[in-house]
């Protein structure tokens, strides 16, 4: 098991919103922006903010030219921000309704991208407050949007296992992980739980990141938490702030530095990450290999 977690300082500052963390292959970091966008945080510590239709940004994700998508939560749509600083609208709708409140966009080794909308329910603490199973997963492919998995629990962060068998899903209102098969055409299967279920009573789970021993790591915010899960779904905190002294509301985690042994941490609440020396490296993102492998 990894020795438990010290916080090892912070970057950024005046931050709005930095709900999402995502470090790119050059070791920039990107964190969502509640006035559309995201901030650039560069190695000199500057932050840089670039624009983007779609009102608040939730969810990052990066293909793999450096093209940005960003989840709109309040306003229900998906942008691509592209590194010239071009955008253009990607989806606001499906099935001839809105998508409600979209959260994650996560880009798969075959350049699909994935979106989780966490719930259609308004306003959209309704569906935290009290579970309700409205949430689902979209792909959206050439021939247009799939509709992969339905029926969650706000619906948060999604992650792929590297030999692309299972989706994972933080499934916030149920305070857990759930896993989904992925089939041989692509389909996910009914949705598992993965790790302890839930977490603890009353967890709130929100972020999810891969180490490069199959480890799963979460945070939780009502204790202001990290876990992991090991593959055989132990699971074990690794730091822990009930009272908010350092960390409050962390919303997201990723792997960067040398070494990728850097824990960034996200949140809604503060204006900066926080940063933690990792005592096991994460697995790269797919955006950071032009082939796709880790």
């Amino acid at each position: 098991m990894p020795a438990l977690l010290k916080p090892a300082g912070r970057i950024g500052r005046d931050l709005r919103r930095p709900e999402c963390v995502l470090v790119a292959a050059d070791g920039t970091v990107f964190v969502s922006d509640a006035r559309g966008g995201v901030t650039r945080i560069d190695a000199m510590d500057r932050c840089t903010h670039l624009p983007c239709p779609g009102g608040a940004t939730n969810g990052v994700a990066q293909r793999r030219d450096g093209t940005l998508i960003l989840a709109g939560i309040d306003s229900g749509t998906v942008h691509a921000l592209r590194p010239d600083g071009s955008s253009m609208p990607l989806i606001d709708r499906f099935d001839g309704e809105p998508l409600g409140a979209v959260n994650f966009p996560y880009c798969d080794p075959r350049g699909d991208l994935w979106l989780t909308v966490s719930t259609r329910t308004v306003p959209r603490s309704r569906a935290i407050d009290a579970p309700i199973p409205d949430g689902y997963v979209l792909s959206l492919r050439a021939d247009g949007p799939r509709l992969m998995a339905q029926g969650l629990c706000f619906a948060n962060e999604l992650r792929i296992d590297p030999p692309m068998r299972w989706a994972y899903l933080a499934e916030s209102a149920r305070g857990r992980v759930v896993r989904m098969a992925i089939g041989a055409d692509g389909t996910l299967g009914p949705a598992m739980p993965f790790g302890p279920d839930p977490l603890f009573a009353n967890a709130i789970v929100d972020g999810l990141a891969w180490d490069v021993e199959g480890g799963l790591w979460v945070t939780e915010v009502t204790r202001n938490a990290l876990y992991r899960i090991a593959p055989d779904g132990i699971a074990q905190c690794l730091y822990e702030d009930p009272d908010a002294s350092l960390l409050d509301f962390p919303a997201s985690i990723a792997f960067g530095g040398p070494n990728r042994r850097t824990l960034y941490v996200g949140s809604i609440r503060m204006d900066h990450v926080l940063r933690f020396r990792s005592p096991v490296a994460g697995a790269p993102m797919w955006h950071h290999r032009r082939d796709g492998r880790r």
